[in-house]
Protein backbone atom coordinates (compact mmCIF):
# COMPACT_ATOMS: atom_id res chain seq x y z
CA UNK A 1 0.00 0.00 0.00
CA UNK A 2 2.86 2.36 0.75
CA UNK A 3 4.21 1.74 -2.76
CA UNK A 4 0.79 2.54 -4.28
CA UNK A 5 0.63 5.85 -2.40
CA UNK A 6 4.19 6.72 -3.38
CA UNK A 7 3.55 6.06 -7.09
CA UNK A 8 0.24 7.97 -7.08
CA UNK A 9 1.90 10.92 -5.35
CA UNK A 10 5.16 11.22 -7.24
CA UNK A 11 5.35 8.62 -9.98
CA UNK A 12 5.35 9.32 -13.69
CA UNK A 13 2.05 9.50 -15.52
CA UNK A 14 2.71 6.07 -17.01
CA UNK A 15 3.35 4.59 -13.55
CA UNK A 16 0.24 6.24 -12.11
CA UNK A 17 -1.92 4.87 -14.92
CA UNK A 18 -0.48 1.38 -14.48
CA UNK A 19 -1.24 1.45 -10.73
CA UNK A 20 -4.72 2.93 -11.23
CA UNK A 21 -5.57 0.10 -13.63
CA UNK A 22 -5.03 -2.35 -10.78
CA UNK A 23 -7.18 -0.48 -8.27
CA UNK A 24 -10.68 -1.15 -9.61
CA UNK A 25 -11.48 -3.16 -6.48
CA UNK A 26 -9.89 -0.82 -3.95
CA UNK A 27 -11.90 -0.43 -0.77
CA UNK A 28 -9.53 0.97 1.84
CA UNK A 29 -10.16 4.62 2.71
CA UNK A 30 -6.51 5.63 2.17
CA UNK A 31 -6.35 4.16 -1.33
CA UNK A 32 -9.79 5.49 -2.31
CA UNK A 33 -8.77 8.98 -1.22
CA UNK A 34 -5.60 8.69 -3.32
CA UNK A 35 -7.58 7.57 -6.37
CA UNK A 36 -10.08 10.41 -5.88
CA UNK A 37 -7.20 12.88 -5.58
CA UNK A 38 -6.02 11.79 -9.05
CA UNK A 39 -9.19 13.31 -10.51
CA UNK A 40 -7.10 16.47 -10.30
CA UNK A 41 -3.86 15.13 -11.75
CA UNK A 42 -1.99 17.35 -14.22
CA UNK A 43 -2.19 14.60 -16.84
CA UNK A 44 -5.62 14.13 -18.43
CA UNK A 45 -4.91 10.43 -19.01
CA UNK A 46 -4.25 9.91 -15.30
CA UNK A 47 -7.48 11.76 -14.48
CA UNK A 48 -9.31 9.54 -16.96
CA UNK A 49 -7.87 6.36 -15.47
CA UNK A 50 -8.80 7.49 -11.96
CA UNK A 51 -12.32 8.22 -13.21
CA UNK A 52 -12.55 4.79 -14.85
CA UNK A 53 -11.22 3.04 -11.76
CA UNK A 54 -13.83 4.71 -9.56
CA UNK A 55 -16.72 4.08 -11.96
CA UNK A 56 -15.93 0.39 -12.34
CA UNK A 57 -15.23 -0.22 -8.63
CA UNK A 58 -17.78 -2.80 -7.43
CA UNK A 59 -17.38 -1.92 -3.74
CA UNK A 60 -19.58 0.41 -1.73
CA UNK A 61 -17.57 3.58 -2.24
CA UNK A 62 -20.44 6.06 -2.58
CA UNK A 63 -19.75 7.57 0.85
CA UNK A 64 -16.22 8.51 -0.23
CA UNK A 65 -17.41 9.94 -3.53
CA UNK A 66 -20.22 11.94 -1.90
CA UNK A 67 -17.75 13.33 0.66
CA UNK A 68 -15.48 14.40 -2.19
CA UNK A 69 -18.28 16.63 -3.53
CA UNK A 70 -17.17 19.00 -0.75
CA UNK A 71 -13.48 18.92 -1.70
CA UNK A 72 -11.61 22.21 -1.95
CA UNK A 73 -10.54 21.29 -5.47
CA UNK A 74 -12.95 22.10 -8.32
CA UNK A 75 -11.86 19.14 -10.49
CA UNK A 76 -12.51 16.70 -7.68
CA UNK A 77 -15.95 18.21 -6.96
CA UNK A 78 -16.97 18.24 -10.62
CA UNK A 79 -15.59 14.88 -11.68
CA UNK A 80 -16.82 13.14 -8.51
CA UNK A 81 -20.38 14.18 -9.44
CA UNK A 82 -19.88 12.57 -12.86
CA UNK A 83 -18.43 9.41 -11.31
CA UNK A 84 -21.49 9.16 -9.06
CA UNK A 85 -23.76 9.60 -12.08
CA UNK A 86 -21.92 6.91 -14.03
CA UNK A 87 -22.31 4.60 -11.02
CA UNK A 88 -26.06 5.42 -11.05
CA UNK A 89 -25.87 6.62 -7.44
CA UNK A 90 -29.31 8.20 -7.22
CA UNK A 91 -28.93 8.70 -3.46
CA UNK A 92 -26.29 11.32 -4.27
CA UNK A 93 -28.78 13.53 -6.15
CA UNK A 94 -29.45 15.94 -3.23
CA UNK A 95 -25.70 16.46 -2.75
CA UNK A 96 -25.09 16.91 -6.47
CA UNK A 97 -27.91 19.49 -6.63
CA UNK A 98 -25.95 21.59 -4.11
CA UNK A 99 -23.08 21.82 -6.62
CA UNK A 100 -25.29 23.65 -9.12
CA UNK A 101 -24.67 26.74 -6.96
CA UNK A 102 -20.88 26.21 -6.87
CA UNK A 103 -18.66 29.24 -7.47
CA UNK A 104 -16.88 27.45 -10.32
CA UNK A 105 -18.71 27.13 -13.64
CA UNK A 106 -16.97 23.83 -14.45
CA UNK A 107 -18.39 22.29 -11.29
CA UNK A 108 -21.88 23.66 -12.03
CA UNK A 109 -21.74 22.25 -15.55
CA UNK A 110 -20.58 18.82 -14.36
CA UNK A 111 -23.28 18.75 -11.68
CA UNK A 112 -26.00 19.55 -14.22
CA UNK A 113 -24.63 16.90 -16.56
CA UNK A 114 -24.60 14.37 -13.72
CA UNK A 115 -28.18 15.21 -12.74
CA UNK A 116 -29.29 14.89 -16.34
CA UNK A 117 -27.54 11.53 -16.68
CA UNK A 118 -29.24 10.37 -13.48
CA UNK A 119 -32.60 11.43 -14.96
CA UNK A 120 -33.14 13.56 -11.86
CA UNK A 121 -36.62 14.87 -12.64
CA UNK A 122 -36.74 16.26 -9.12
CA UNK A 123 -34.12 18.78 -10.29
CA UNK A 124 -36.45 20.25 -12.96
CA UNK A 125 -36.44 23.71 -11.37
CA UNK A 126 -32.66 23.54 -10.98
CA UNK A 127 -32.25 22.93 -14.72
CA UNK A 128 -34.59 25.78 -15.62
CA UNK A 129 -32.89 28.17 -13.19
CA UNK A 130 -29.47 27.24 -14.63
CA UNK A 131 -30.59 28.60 -18.01
CA UNK A 132 -29.97 32.05 -16.48
CA UNK A 133 -26.40 31.20 -15.48
CA UNK A 134 -23.71 33.60 -16.69
CA UNK A 135 -21.63 30.75 -18.15
CA UNK A 136 -22.42 29.36 -21.60
CA UNK A 137 -21.29 25.79 -20.82
CA UNK A 138 -23.52 25.70 -17.74
CA UNK A 139 -26.47 26.79 -19.90
CA UNK A 140 -25.65 24.06 -22.43
CA UNK A 141 -25.53 21.41 -19.69
CA UNK A 142 -28.90 22.57 -18.38
CA UNK A 143 -30.40 22.59 -21.89
CA UNK A 144 -29.12 19.09 -22.58
CA UNK A 145 -30.74 17.80 -19.39
CA UNK A 146 -33.99 19.59 -20.30
CA UNK A 147 -33.94 17.96 -23.74
CA UNK A 148 -33.08 14.50 -22.38
CA UNK A 149 -35.77 14.65 -19.70
CA UNK A 150 -38.30 16.29 -22.03
CA UNK A 151 -38.92 19.11 -19.56
CA UNK A 152 -41.29 21.80 -20.78
CA UNK A 153 -39.92 25.33 -20.44
CA UNK A 154 -41.65 28.65 -20.95
CA UNK A 155 -41.42 30.65 -24.15
CA UNK A 156 -39.80 33.38 -22.07
CA UNK A 157 -36.94 31.03 -21.06
CA UNK A 158 -36.56 29.87 -24.64
CA UNK A 159 -36.26 33.46 -25.85
CA UNK A 160 -33.76 34.22 -23.09
CA UNK A 161 -31.58 31.36 -24.35
CA UNK A 162 -31.80 32.57 -27.96
CA UNK A 163 -30.07 35.80 -26.90
CA UNK A 164 -26.80 33.87 -26.64
CA UNK A 165 -26.17 33.78 -30.41
CA UNK A 166 -24.44 30.42 -30.04
CA UNK A 167 -25.06 27.86 -32.80
CA UNK A 168 -25.02 24.91 -30.39
CA UNK A 169 -27.58 26.56 -28.11
CA UNK A 170 -29.73 27.49 -31.10
CA UNK A 171 -29.78 23.82 -32.22
CA UNK A 172 -30.71 22.73 -28.69
CA UNK A 173 -33.53 25.28 -28.54
CA UNK A 174 -34.92 23.96 -31.82
CA UNK A 175 -35.02 20.46 -30.29
CA UNK A 176 -36.94 21.83 -27.29
CA UNK A 177 -39.47 23.61 -29.51
CA UNK A 178 -40.42 20.38 -31.30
Amino acid sequence: MENISKVLESGSSKEKIKILQTLEDADTPEILEKIISKLDDDDIEVRGEAFSSLVSNKNKISKFLINSLNAANKNIRGFASLVLANRNERLAIPEIIKLVKDERSMVRSCALGALGYLKAREAKDVFIEALSDSNLEVKKSALQAIIDLEIIISEEKINECFKEKDSEIEKMILLIKR
